[in-house]
């Protein structure tokens, strides 16, 4: 039997042995290059139930995507063993995700009597770090970082046992022989001390599984308010570690989407917060969810416990820089935010950052994910790297019918996420022993993944057009090739007629696309400026909507000058450094800015989720939106909420008719299309329907309308899914190749 998927480093051949002792079986199972190899041999009754009981019973951390068996004329073997691993010339296995903690592990690390009591770093192959201490495959001890620690006779003997679940658990040690946690410049019980300094008050940065975090109470509001202020983040809310479910209980409502938070994943999942949640008012500003987590390494465990009451616990970096991993660079760079650092001695290899999951959606793909392959619906016949975008930054390597999307990178704007970005894609290409021939990118030319594919010598470059990627990673994450109507929203993208896209209805499958549809352009004043200024995009949406100059509205007059209005309105007229936008985000700014809620933005999506976040649950009602040739004509909607406030309408009205008049347009605007084409496949993607409000309307509207919806589940829909569709657009034979 060959079997195939995430099948190494996760107890998979003890569970082979553990089966066919069961049943009676001899044979022998083994590692190699495609994954978990096993003979049987026994009683054909025996065989028939080892084949239908393997994928079902895996264990907790395998994925097991196909068994292939063949009959061999049997032995008469009896034993069965567990034979050394094997590593030929082919594509290199999956290497599995860093998992949470499991039960059994939690167990002896609140046990009195266990060994591992109260040890920092207790694992098995059912749990603990993976991919971040992975340095090279096949993956044994010797090449990850726990290679520099000696395991004593007890933890070999676990080791070597098949019967145990320790059996070859890369990461295993106990207090005797492994790693060690400690706060720098203290004496005394590492947890016990950096716990009695967080209920003082104090921030700790706390070095993890996959980087270093920065923690402080949450409910403390100087503490918190010292967090933003020395991390320069203002208003991005804070991730959330709450002791248990219980605890994560009193911050949000989970529902029946608790089990987000208790998988091997340990991610960090948005709720709606609770009025009462015991945290500071500057965790999350003018956000309606909170992001919750719950203690995912046995570090954390101890460190919640310690504490008592829920952490904040966000990224340990400066605002736009990648996360700190690497201890001398994090005690420089945290320092001037850090009054202390929690610290151990197990090295991490690959800088991960958290996940961040939404139910029913993945708005950030990381630690716990990533690397699991995808497979494409068309094979790469030769392999390639997918450069991505700029925002939330991924990666993608293909090699025949699998695709490996790297970890969240962060913005590419600096040289240090870029570096982290370039040594992310060194470290994939040995890790999977794939040499790429093509090298696949985004159609600006100013975004430093462009640069960087360009760069890459004796590789071949495809251009891919940013909203056909969109299209195409969620056709293609659903096995997929098209034709389908896509409704792309988003916040930009180069178009290939030189205008900023963002409001697009597509037409089309992986090998190429469409323009069907798409919101009405209007000017962006400013250019990046409007992006970070929502009041721009309102004065250009009125000035097209009412023409001549637009009056100040009375609920921007406190936060802009009228000076500034008019110089804006005038540049918007002229056309001058005011190039069109078809941007479904700046549409949304536009309408948060007129409401009053975002005349400026701190981070990219702010305005779109507080005018989400306003929205009347009660409200049925919806502005007009008119479609016409394939165009949405959002100036009859402007109008509407101009009239609404006019007439003393509420904000939360307001931004309700909004997201329904913009989904039903939607939906008509794609069926349109839809028929048109002769397709009933339809897809949503795009960082704006990541607004659940506007996915589940449109999402409603379009089946009702009798097409099949596809919406991202395994990748996010903003940006961070791009590199897997330029992935599938070139292994399907499109995007652009340079000339000659």
């Amino acid at each position: 039997m060959r079997v195939q998927g995430t099948v190494q480093g996760v107890g998979f051949r003890p569970y082979v042995h553990r089966l066919a002792g069961e049943l009676g079986l001899g044979g022998w199972v083994l590692n190699d290059e495609q994954g978990v190899l096993c003979l049987v041999e026994g009683l054909p009754e025996a065989v028939s139930a080892f084949l239908e009981r393997l994928p079902g019973e895996a264990p907790p951390l395998a994925r097991v995507t196909a068994v292939r068996a063949e009959q061999v004329p049997p032995t008469g073997r009896s034993g069965f063993e567990i034979r050394g691993s094997e590593r030929g010339p082919g594509p290199a296995p999956p290497v599995t995700a860093d998992a949470a903690t499991c039960a059994d592990c939690l167990a002896e690390l609140w046990d009195p009597a266990d060994r591992r009591f109260r040890y920092p770093f207790v694992n098995c192959t059912n749990c603990g770090p993976r991919f971040t201490i992975v340095t090279g495959v096949p993956y044994d001890r010797a090449r990850t970082t726990m290679a520099g620690f000696e395991m004593c006779p007890r933890c070999r003997e676990e080791y070597d046992d098949p019967a145990d679940r320790r059996f070859h658990a890369q990461p295993n040690a106990c207090w005797e022989c492994g790693p060690r946690a400690w706060v720098q410049g203290t004496e005394g019980e590492a947890v016990a001390v950096a716990g009695a300094l967080l209920r003082e008050g104090a921030i700790v940065a706390v070095k993890g599984i996959g980087g270093y975090h920065l923690a402080c109470l949450a409910g403390d509001e100087a503490a918190v308010g010292a967090l933003r202020a020395r991390k320069h983040r203002e208003e991005r809310p804070f991730a959330l570690l709450a002791r248990d479910l219980e605890a994560a209980r009193t911050l949000v409502r989970l529902g029946p989407d608790e089990s987000l938070l208790c998988g091997p994943v340990g991610a960090i999942v948005l709720a709606p917060r609770r009025a009462d949640a015991p945290v500071a008012a500057s965790v999350a500003p003018g956000s309606a969810e909170l992001g919750v987590m719950l203690p995912y390494s046995p570090l954390h465990h101890l460190l919640a416990a310690e504490v008592g009451a829920p952490l904040v616990l966000t990224s340990g970096n400066r605002s736009d820089e990648p996360i700190a991993h690497e201890d001398a660079d994090a005690l420089e760079r945290l320092a001037a935010i850090a009054d202390a650092f929690l610290l151990h001695d197990r090295p991490i290899h690959t800088r991960v950052d958290d996940s961040v999951v939404r139910p029913g959606a993945i708005l950030r793909r990381s630690r716990g994910m990533v690397p699991e392959p995808l497979a494409l619906p068309v094979p790469a016949t030769r392999p390639l790297l997918a450069c991505g975008a700029e925002l939330k930054s991924t990666f993608c390597l293909a090699s025949e019918g699998r695709a490996w999307v790297g970890h969240h990178v962060g913005d590419l704007k600096n040289y240090e996420t870029l570096r982290s970005f370039e040594l992310g894609v060194e470290h994939f290409e040995r890790l999977f022993a794939v040499r790429p021939e093509l090298v696949a990118h985004d159609e600006h030319p100013d975004y430093l993944s462009t640069r960087y594919a360009l760069g890459r010598v004796g590789v071949e470059p495809v251009a891919v057009q940013h909203h056909h990627a969109h299209l195409a990673a969620c056709l293609a994450e659903h096995g997929e090739t098209g034709p389908a109507v896509g409704a792309i929203f988003d916040g930009a993208g180069l178009g290939p007629d030189g205008t900023v896209w963002g409001g697009e209805i597509l037409v089309g499958g992986l090998s190429g696309y469409e323009r069907a549809g798409h919101l009405r352009p209007v000017p962006l004043p400013g250019g990046d400026r409007a992006v970070r200024q929502p009041w721009r995009m309102a004065c250009a949406w009125l000035g097209e909507t009412f023409g001549a100059a637009p009056a100040l509205p009375a609920a921007l007059a406190g936060a802009v000058e009228r000076r500034d209005w008019a110089a804006v309105g005038e540049l918007a007229r002229s056309g001058l450094a005011s190039p069109p936008t078809s941007s479904a985000g700046r549409l949304f700014d536009a309408v948060a800015a007129l409401c009053g809620l975002r005349p400026e933005v701190t981070y990219e999506g702010q305005a779109a989720i507080e005018l989400e976040a306003v929205c009347d649950p009660a409200e049925r009602g919806a502005h007009p939106l008119p479609v016409a040739g394939g165009v949405l004509d959002a100036r009859v909607l402007i109008e509407a909420v101009a009239a609404d406030l006019a007439g003393g309408v509420p904000v939360a009205v307001v931004a309700t008719r909004f997201h329904h008049g913009l989904a039903d347009a939607t939906v008509q605007a794609c069926r349109e299309a839809a028929v048109a084409a002769g397709t009933e496949l339809a897809v949503l993607s795009g960082g704006a329907f990541q607004n659940r409000r506007l996915l589940e309307r449109t999402q409603a509207g379009l089946v009702a309308a009798g097409l099949r919806v596809l919406v991202p589940r395994r990748l996010p829909p903003n940006d961070g899914g791009i590199s897997f569709g330029q992935a599938a657009v070139v292994a399907a034979g499109g995007g652009t190749r340079p000339a000659g």
